[in-house]
């Protein structure tokens, strides 16, 4: 792999190689941009098959928490840390602390949180090493489970993307096919069925659909057949890539709006979406109220304050949409080019910031 020419092409700044051979500690940590400010994003552990398929997923991850971040209007730029082993059983403390210094020695340049296969036990363990870490235990400050909190930021979202369908922005009477009845996803339920919402539900877990059916009158499909249903709205809020070549012209929504990651397998199933006419509300605008969560941990974790920054995820996808409209562009694109837009507003702001300096400095001399 030519690591120098794949950081280059997408303009990667720093990528950190981090070994404990004591504590079997193999970590990279990648810095996409800090543009805005310091790299946020969390630490994976995971097994890889080659070193090469974990720094890509660390180059890629990073990117993304760049876009995420800066499109969720947070002062914060975009970074991702990977661990090679498996979590189940090459944990250990040492191994947390040993990454804890290294985060460390980075001085504020990368912060970090929980991501697959690491908890808030782990972070608490980092944080004996380093203040540069979030979504640890609320004992020490932090936010405590952020699911609710993506959760409201998915519904305001939605409705955003009601309105740009339908004309109006209310879910009542709307039927809304929920993929997934996970934590975030149940309290989604929560805000649908209270709003009005006819509820279509499916998971791989029984109790859980079980659940959302005697909790909300939700009807269960199984998981196949979520797809197929008649509906308003299609939620993906389990795995990625549910909009795939198999899926794209079962669904017949006029909405698709979920807290799923990488919901589109490709991108052109964005562009198939934008020609049929859906409205596609990207994932990472949609579902930024856990980031956003976390990010406000840094200023003194104020809740309040947090739920008035979620509600603006409205706001977002509403904007997304306009850029669609105005570049003739598909939403995920959209997005991309929204988050673009303040990073190289930034950028600029900066360079006239430093030519400002610069001719002062001059005329002293």
């Amino acid at each position: 792999m030519e690591i120098f020419k794949n950081m280059e092409e997408y303009d990667y700044e720093q990528l950190v190689f981090c070994q404990d051979k004591n504590s079997g500690l193999k970590a990279i940590i990648a810095i996409h941009d800090t543009t805005i400010g310091p790299a946020l994003g969390g630490t994976r552990m995971w097994t890889y098959q080659t070193e090469e398929d974990a720094i890509i997923d660390a180059l890629r991850l990073a990117k993304g928490m760049t876009y995420k971040n800066a499109a969720a209007g947070l002062d914060l730029g975009g970074g991702k840390t990977v661990i090679i082993g498996n979590p189940k059983t090459d944990k250990n403390p040492e191994l947390f602390r040993a990454f804890g210094r290294y985060i460390q020695s980075l001085n504020g340049r990368y912060i970090t949180a929980e991501d697959v296969g690491t908890t808030v036990k782990d972070m608490d363990i980092i944080h004996q090493e380093t203040d540069y870490v979030t979504g640890i235990s609320p004992e020490f400050g932090s936010s405590g489970n952020p699911s609710p909190i993506t959760a409201y930021g998915v519904y305001r979202g939605m409705k955003a993307a009601a309105k740009e369908a339908f004309g109006d922005d209310s879910l009542e009477g709307r039927t809304i096919a929920v993929q997934g009845v996970g934590n975030v996803a149940y309290t989604l339920c929560e805000y649908l069925h209270r709003e009005g919402a006819k509820l279509i539900v499916t998971d791989i877990n029984q109790t859980a659909v079980q659940r959302a059916v005697e909790a909300f009158g939700a009807k269960a499909v199984d998981p196949n057949d979520i797809y197929d249903v008649e509906c308003d709205i299609y939620a993906p809020c389990a795995l990625g890539a549910t909009i795939n070549d198999n899926t794209i012209n079962r669904i017949t929504a006029k909405v698709i709006a979920g807290s799923a990651n990488n919901q589109l397998q490709r991108s052109s199933h964005g562009d198939i979406l934008f020609e049929k006419g859906v409205v596609y509300a990207p994932d990472y605008i949609i579902n930024a109220g856990g980031v956003i969560n976390v990010a406000d941990e840094l200023y003194g974790y104020n809740r309040e304050r947090v739920l008035k920054k979620v509600e603006m995820i409205y706001d977002s996808v509403m904007n997304v949409f306009e850029i669609s409209k105005r570049d003739g562009i598909p939403t995920y694109l959209a997005a991309d080019r929204m988050a673009e837009e303040r990073i190289e507003s930034v950028r600029k702001s900066r360079r006239q910031f430093l030519r400002n300096e610069h001719h002062v400095l001059s005329r002293r001399k």
